[in-house]
This record gives C-alpha cells, structure tokens and sequence, in this order.
C-alpha cells in the first residue's frame, strides 16, 4: 500500500512538472509572438520609409506605394505593390499630363534583420513584375530638370533586380509622332548603385517583324539633366523574325551587332542574313545578306542608315538613307538613296517582277531614290522608286522577242540575206532611261533601246505583274528603207526613201510595243510620231546642256 502511494505522489508531481514547463512554453512562446508582431511592426515603418525616403531621394519626386508587407520567418521579407515615382516635386495628380516616370505593379525582395539597420541597407536582388518607365519628352523636360536638383543619396543598395514584363515609354510632343514603345518580357539589371552604370541582360519580342530579341551590355549612369546623353553599350542577337509579318515581304531574318553610344546617338554595327527573302509580288525567294552602320535616336526610335550594304545573288548595292517613326497612319517612313553599281537585271526582275524566268538578263547599273511609307498595305503597292538606270549586254529570255530584234538588227544593218539565214544570232541589247515605280506599275520618261544598226527611243508602262506592256517611240535604222528588203520590193521602194530618212538615219518610223511580256506585240504607230518626235528632241536638248 506505501509503495503504491508513493508511485501515485511521483506520478502527480511529473504531471505537474509537464504542466509547469507547457505553461512556460506556451508564455514563452506568447512572448515570442508578441516580440515577433513588435518586430514586424517596427520593421514594416522602418523599411517602408527606407525605400520611399530611397526613391524619393534619387528621383528627386513625391512617391507612392499602395500597399507593403513584411514578413520576418526568413529573414526579412518584403512586398508591395503599387508603387509611383513622379519625376515632380508634389505633382498635382489631377493636372493633365502628369504620369509617373517609374510604374511599379508588384515587387518583392529578401534580406537579413541586420540589414536593417545598416545604412546603405543592402538587398542582394529585387524582383519585379509589370515594371513601366515613362520617360518624359525631350521637348519638355521640367521632370527630369526638377530630378537633378537634389543629391542622391542611396540608402538602399540592390545587387540585382530582376524584371518580368516590362515596358518603356519614350513620349515625344511632335507632331504626327507616337510614344515610342518597347516591351520586355525578361530584364536582368546588375550592379545597380549611386551614380554608376549597371549591367544589363534582356530578352523581348519585337512587334514587327515578330521575332525574338536578345541584347546584353551596360546602361548608365543615367543624366538626370539630359537623358539623351545617358552612355549606352552592348551587343544583340535577332532570331527568327518572320518578315511576312510585313505585308507585302517573307523570309526569315536572323541579326546579330554591337551598339555604343547614348541614348540620343546610338552607333550600331551589324549583319543580317535572310536566306529566303522575298517581296509578295514575285514570290522568289532570294539568299539577302546585309551589312550596315547606323546611328539611332532612342529617344525617338529614328535610325539614319550610313550606309547599307546588301547582296543577293550576284548583285550588290548600297543604301543611305532614313527610317522615321510617324503616327497617322502609324508605321515607318522610309526614305533611302540607293546605288547599284555591280549588279545583274535578271537578278533585280527575279526578285521583284512574278514571271520566271525573268525576261531579261545582263549587268545592270542603277541610281535611284526608294520611299516606303507606312500604312497597311503591301510593300508592292507602297514601294516608289525614281531614278535612272543602264543595262548593258543584255539579252531577252523570250526566243520569241529575242529572235526579233535578231532580225530586226540585221535588217537595220541592210543584211536581209543575213537575218533569214542567222536567225538566233542572240544580239545584244543596250538599254538606259529616266524611270519611276507608283502602285506596281514601272513607267518610262525616257528609254533608250540600242542594238547593232538600230537605235529606239520611247516612253511608256510595264506592270510588275507582266500583264501590261504600253511603249511607244521612234526607231532610227543605219538602212534606209529599200535596203531592208531585196529584190524588186528593193526597187520600187527606193523612191520613199527620203521620206523616211531623217537627221543621218537611214530610217526613222514611230514604234509601238503592247500586249503582256509572254505575248509581246510590235508595229508602226504613225498615230504617236509627232508626239514622240518631240520626246526625242527634248532629250536630246537635255543632254546638250
């Protein structure tokens, strides 16, 4: 009975005991809450103010932050959303025209207690999502002004941040010009200190043509006084831009270069490569490779061309020129000063003219003034082109209307005889004019057509697609008209030769070429002779002087 009694006591005072120490655990414990709740809700003031009074004092503006969460299980953990930078000291948010400069949807970061109270406080990394920065007109600039009037004073320092869907807005005033936007979907920003550059890595998708985009480099620091002259360098790889994405072209491009510079001046070097570039109207696909240097305002997204060199084929040239952004109608204007100085026709007809094989083949020299405006329609039907070009040695492809000027050149040359027993002599043709290219149609001031013993002048129309084919003209022939013919026919027409030999030629008779390029049609037009007389004498008065 006593040793049972005395199980029973110990019994009761280990219950006890337990009930002691869970008593002081749960105090304890209390305790720790409440002193973890103090600490938060020290923490969450302290560090609120630490990043607004941080921003506040770089940007030199009022800032707005919705909402901020602390939390310190790991550490000291932090988010919010919400969050507005304004480039004014105090703007008045209902005055037209303000927006923020720095547009913040979440963000959160990570850092130790002792942090917090350390000044600079340091974070290793920011992330960020759905960040928009707002950079003001170039033509007004009282924000960015207002900016550099204080003294920045970092008392948070960030190793990285790292952004998810982000987007720049350049603004301009001018008229007739759109914001100037850029989307990134992944931005990595490095080394993000007072008054010093960061690193940056970033990958977008370009809107047109769509593609991806990857560039790498450093940014900064930035000139709160004149954001254009902000240092900008870095290197960029453009993968798999779909040019059928702009009407009226296809292919797929692949561009990689480096750019230095600053934000207003932005010297770029690069290549492009397009195995199978091709305009809608022909439909050929042609190898295109580009090199070229351009300089890039990035304040407007203006890129002046200095110069581009192209090739495909065998044929090269070289374009100076600009690419201005416009609003109405939104797009590019693009306006380039083209030379083609090593170069084949049959190359230039088979990447823009639909017929194959194309109707003609031969080196080619051109000159000419190329404007693309914007809108949507297609390439094609935008494209003007005016200026001057030369083809030497060619040949038609069309046995047809090769073996007519055969003909006709023996002929001109008094070698009937000749033209009916060396039929195919493939002679060769010299062409150069005055010319201009509106809404898929080529039209002529000027065109001179020589071969041997026969030289043509006319003016007139030829589609893109082939299906037109309008010239009229004079041809002057060494022959004079009898000697174009044997026999008796020689004889009774050597009385009408006077009347049609003129300024040293043998002959000159009005000429006229319709139909399509597959069924080309030739013969005398006496109804234009007069008219045509005149574009003869005018260009010949126009190289005199």
């Amino acid at each position: 009975m006593q040793v049972c009694e005395e199980r029973s006591s110990k019994q009761f005072g280990r219950a006890k005991l337990w009930k002691w120490i869970g008593l002081v655990a749960l105090v304890l414990f209390a305790g720790a809450a409440v002193a973890a709740q103090l600490l938060i809700d020290r923490a969450q003031p302290i560090l609120r103010t630490r990043v607004i009074d941080a921003l506040s004092n770089r940007f030199g503006g009022r800032v707005e932050l919705a909402s901020f969460q602390v939390s310190v299980l790991h550490g000291i953990e932090v988010s919010g959303n919400g969050l507005k930078i304004f480039g004014k000291t105090d703007p008045n948010p209902s005055e037209p025209g303000v927006q923020a400069l720095i547009v913040v949807k979440e963000f959160r970061f990570h850092t130790s207690l002792r942090s917090l109270f350390r000044s600079p406080m340091h974070v290793e990394t920011v992330y960020v999502n759905g960040l928009e920065l707002n950079i003001p007109p170039k033509e007004n600039r009282q924000e960015i002004t207002k900016m550099g009037s204080r003294t920045p004073k970092m008392t948070i320092y960030v190793d990285q941040f790292v952004c998810v869907d982000a987007k720049l807005l350049i603004n301009t005033l001018k008229p007739g010009k759109a914001p100037l936007e850029f989307a990134i979907a992944d931005l990595k920003m490095k080394d993000v200190g007072p008054g010093q550059p960061f690193q940056f890595s970033a990958a977008l998708v370009n809107p047109k043509p769509v593609g991806n985009i990857q560039s790498s480099g450093r940014f900064g620091p930035w000139q709160q006084d004149s954001p254009r002259e902000t240092p900008v360098q870095g290197d960029y790889a453009f993968n798999h831009a779909d040019l059928s994405t702009i009407k009226g072209i296809g292919g797929m491009l692949s561009s990689t270069g480096q750019y230095s510079g600053t934000l207003g001046n932005i010297v770029v070097h690069g290549t492009t490569e397009t195995p199978d570039f091709r305009i809608a109207s022909s439909g050929h696909p042609v190898p295109l490779h580009t090199e070229f240097h351009a300089v890039v305002d990035g304040t407007s997204g203006d890129t002046y061309l200095q110069p581009v060199n192209a090739t495909f084929l065998q044929t090269s040239f070289t374009a100076n020129g600009s690419v201005v952004r416009v609003s109405s109608p939104k797009g590019h204007d693009i306006e380039l000063d083209v030379v083609i100085d090593h170069a084949r026709i049959e190359d230039l007809l088979k990447l823009g003219v639909h017929t194959d094989p194309p109707i003609m083949s031969g080196p080619v020299a051109m000159k000419t003034r190329l404007s693309l405006g914007p809108g949507d329609a297609s390439v094609a039907d935008k494209l003007k082109l005016a200026g001057t070009f030369r083809v030497l040695d060619a040949h038609f492809a069309n046995q047809n209307v090769q073996g007519k000027l055969d003909s006709l050149s023996l002929r001109s040359q008094g070698k009937v005889k000749e033209s009916r027993e060396h039929a195919g002599e493939n002679v060769p043709v010299d062409l150069r004019g005055v010319f201009t290219l509106k809404d898929g149609l080529l039209s002529f001031s000027t065109l001179h057509f020589l071969v041997p013993g026969t030289h043509v002048d006319m003016t007139g129309d030829y589609s893109l697609n082939g299906q037109t084919f309008d010239f009229h003209g004079t041809v002057r022939l060494d022959a004079t008209v009898s000697q174009m013919t044997t026999g008796w026919k020689s004889i009774l027409l050597k009385p009408v030769d006077p009347f049609f030999s003129k300024d040293g030629a043998g002959t000159e008779v009005p000429i006229r070429i319709t139909g399509t390029q597959s069924e080309p049609h030739f013969g005398l037009d006496f109804g234009h002779k007069g008219e045509h007389q005149n574009i003869v004498n005018n260009d010949t008065g126009s190289k005199h002087e």
